[in-house]
């Protein structure tokens, strides 16, 4: 039935491809995901520098069953989701639509080339509003434009912070970064967004930092923005396996466990998902070496 479906979605998009005059490039990574949904890597029409991971078989989706969206931006600016793929393909098999900033990696391999920029995040959603009106589109009335979930890694996550006052963003979620103070800013790599602390009170939607612990060098950043954030419900939530947090590991590793689990309760309103972060015996806490802190209006 995999083999059927892959055949299926590899001629859909063959034809919208030759409809279009150029060829997309497309990619199934580890067998489609772990989710009840087999995902698919690939490149769209008409979005440029940019790269989607969403479920193959789009006929299960519709007004009953909507695909939520997580907009990504990677980690050193980089204009291509290489080291996030595993990761953001396992979000898209659990029934997500994944819009990433940057060229799809067809192999495992650093990108080079120009910087991503802040815009990018912008442009994604601007096309998935696009898409779910498009009556021509194989993504109309499929998406929920209600529930959009910004994020993204290290520079991705300071576009994030960039771009967290549109209003059409539900969720934020913030990985391995937060915003630079005066103190040390001179550590910023040239061309990262530099938005000041007082950026943070634009935010307007539950927001959750996801760290690589205390040798995270993003660590004191991502915690300071958290301690600063007195108007929205927000955690941070550390594993300590460093900056590069566990992306690159099979199906994301316990990154992608975590994430999901925060994308299913505030995009899906998935009750069960919520425990992961509720409470005072939280299911995070249950899993080996996680810790979590929450600011006073996150229980409400």
């Amino acid at each position: 039935m995999k083999k059927i479906l892959l055949s299926v979605c590899m001629l859909c998009m063959a034809a919208i491809a030759m409809a279009q005059g150029d060829a997309l490039k497309s990619k199934v990574v580890e067998a489609g995901g772990t989710g009840p949904y087999m995902a698919i890597m690939t490149e769209v029409p008409g979005l440029q520098a940019h790269t989607v991971f969403v479920p193959q078989d789009l006929s299960k989706f519709g007004k009953k069953n909507l695909l939520p969206v997580l907009v990504w931006g990677n980690g050193a600016c980089t204009n291509s989701p290489w080291e996030h793929f595993k990761f953001l393909n396992e979000i898209a098999s659990y029934g997500f639509i994944v819009v990433a900033t940057g060229y799809i990696p067809m192999e495992e391999e650093p990108y080079h080339g120009p910087m991503s920029t802040t815009q990018q995040q912008i442009e994604s959603i601007d096309w998935v509003f696009a898409q779910n009106q498009d009556k021509s589109s194989p993504y109309y009335n499929k998406i929920d434009t209600k529930n959009i979930c910004l994020s993204g890694m290290s520079c991705g996550g300071l576009q994030t912070l960039f771009n967290c006052a549109d209003p059409r963003v539900s969720a934020l979620m913030v990985c391995n970064s937060g915003l630079f103070n005066r103190q040390n800013a001179n550590q910023a790599v040239g061309g990262m967004p530099m938005p000041p602390k007082e950026k943070l009170k634009e935010i307007h939607t539950p927001i959750m930092y996801l760290l690589g612990g205390k040798t995270d060098i993003a660590y004191e950043n991502g915690m300071d923005d958290f301690h600063r954030i007195d108007h929205v419900p927000a955690c941070a939530v550390n594993f300590p396996v460093g900056h590069g947090g566990t992306y690159r590991q099979p199906h994301g590793g316990e990154f992608s466990v975590v994430a999901l689990a925060w994308l299913q309760w505030q995009l899906k309103g998935d009750q069960q998902a919520a425990k992961m972060f509720r409470g005072k015996d939280c299911d995070i806490l249950k899993r080996k070496d996680w810790t979590i802190e929450k600011n006073n209006l996150f229980e409400k």
